[in-house]
């Protein structure tokens, strides 16, 4: 599997359905990755747009020295910390909740596991930007320590050590609010 390399070469020669594949596939992901650096889902959003207006104005090139994915991300990150050099005289509210605690299942169930992603958002959302990015890259969009390192501009190294301080700080947050999650 290529995440995406396929599409982002059918896109530069000549079918627009690649490009339409990508953003499909990555705007998503790419929204709330963006939205633990920027802290701003709404600027997130508009991070993304400019991520693959980029790839379609621009067209620049896939070496293929990482996964595409793993490359995309990479991109997305350097727009949104340009973003917020930019935007740094400005201050800004951190977006509000977006969650739909409504249906039509087993509305206990969904509710209890609701409000224990929201528990671990807002847990994430204390920690610093280095922790929520590698926490985001490795376990929710499943990216190997290498890609995350590639994205994040480390060594694989400080990446082992931020993801084992990461998890640390989130479980200690967590725990403080009486939650545990299996995961960590």
């Amino acid at each position: 599997m290529d995440n995406g390399a396929s599409s982002y070469r059918r896109y530069l020669d000549g079918d627009d359905s690649g490009l339409v594949e990508l953003i499909r596939d990555y705007k998503d992901g790419l929204a709330l990755y963006l939205n633990g650096i920027t802290g701003n889902f709404c600027i997130a959003e508009e991070i993304v747009e400019d991520t693959f207006f980029k790839l379609a104005a621009k067209k620049p090139k896939f070496s293929g020295k990482s996964s595409f994915k793993t490359w995309i991300y990479a991109i997305a990150r350097n727009a949104a910390v340009d973003h917020m050099r930019k935007m740094r005289r400005f201050s800004d509210t951190p977006s509000d909740e977006f969650y739909d605690l409504s249906d039509e299942r087993d509305i206990e169930k969904d509710y209890l596991r609701e409000e224990q992603q929201i528990s671990l958002h807002r847990a994430m959302e204390t920690l610093n930007s280095d922790y929520r990015q590698v926490l985001y890259l490795t376990f929710f969009e499943e990216l190997s320590n290498s890609e995350a390192a590639h994205i994040m501009h480390k060594s694989n190294r400080q990446i082992e050590n931020l993801l084992y301080r990461a998890k640390l700080a989130l479980r200690s947050k967590l725990e403080k609010e009486g939650f545990e999650y299996e995961k960590l």
